[in-house]
């Protein structure tokens, strides 16, 4: 019996190999990376600088710091203007504002200053990013998602997008009305449309710790996503790019009705390619959260 157990599960260590390996070959259609270079005033390099782009609309923030050589690199960016900043010790710091709009790498060269030994401020008004898409949509990335209580572990990706968008609205079965027919939302993974509805009663969803950033498109669409009158919810997937080092984390929950959860992900890859893998499954009495994996 026991020989059997484990050579059923063999194809399944195969399928799941299967599709990290596709995941990390899948090309991010609506991401982007910025990388580049900082270098001094004579053109030497400039390590542990700490590199920073934010935007202040979406409130995406992310920072890193540059290796030996003086690079830097961020993955899997989201569409979206970016102040771009860097600081380190002895330099003045340095400040640009990028543009992420396509799925084309950018490559940024940045040559910092020498700082003065007395600095003036110099306080002036001015206008800070302008989102000038005329879609009406919500940014969420990965910041918010530790920070919202997700009243369901099976349809997580469901609740977040019922919490974090304005006119969205939940109904008891975990489904969510957006603004406009029900029957039309619509996923849209890495540019991947899926037209089927993801929930407990129709198929399970993408687990929450796979997905990097979500943009909510409420209203009425772009003409992109078809005949959609409804919601579509554009996630970008999580990636091992510039992971050289293999960076993971498990977790585990037990709960009442009997609620058991555990998470595993993995992140490794390099300069540029990246493999990621995230396995979560879900067992539970409760009637609304049917056994999931």
């Amino acid at each position: 019996m026991l020989a059997s157990y484990r050579k059923s599960l063999h194809p399944a260590f195969l399928v799941i190999f299967c599709l990290a390996l596709s995941l990390g070959a899948h090309a991010q259609s609506n991401s982007a990376s910025i990388s580049g270079t900082v270098l001094d005033s004579s053109g030497a390099v400039v390590p542990n600088a700490t590199v920073e782009i934010h935007n202040p609309v979406s409130h995406y923030d992310r920072s890193a710091m540059t290796d030996s050589s003086g690079k830097f690199s961020f993955a899997n960016v989201p569409f979206n203007p970016y102040h771009l900043s860097v600081t380190s010790a002895g330099f003045a710091a340095y400040a640009q504002d990028v543009e992420v709009r396509s799925s084309v790498p950018l490559d940024v060269k940045i040559n910092l200053k020498v700082g003065a030994s007395a600095e003036s401020v110099t306080v002036e008004a001015g206008g800070d990013l302008v989102e000038n898409d005329p879609t009406a949509h919500t940014d969420v990335d990965r910041e918010l998602f530790d920070k919202i209580p997700l009243e369901s572990a099976s349809s997580s990706i469901s609740s977040l997008v019922t919490l974090a968008t304005p006119g969205v609205a939940a109904d008891s079965n975990g489904l969510f009305h957006g603004l406009g027919d029900h029957a039309e939302n619509s996923f849209s993974i890495d540019g991947q449309p899926i037209t089927d509805q993801q929930s407990k009663v129709f198929s399970n969803q993408v687990p929450v710790d796979s997905i990097q950033s979500l943009e909510v498109i409420q209203g009425a669409p772009p003409a992109e996503f078809g005949g959609k009158t409804s919601l579509v919810i554009v996630a970008t997937t999580r990636s091992g790019q510039g992971v050289t080092t293999p960076h993971g984390s498990v977790t585990a929950s037990y709960g009442s009705f009997g609620t058991s959860n555990l998470g595993f992900d993995l992140a490794y890859g390099g300069q540029k390619w990246g493999n990621f893998i995230s396995v979560n499954g879900l067992n539970s009495g409760r009637f609304l959260d049917p056994p999931e994996f």
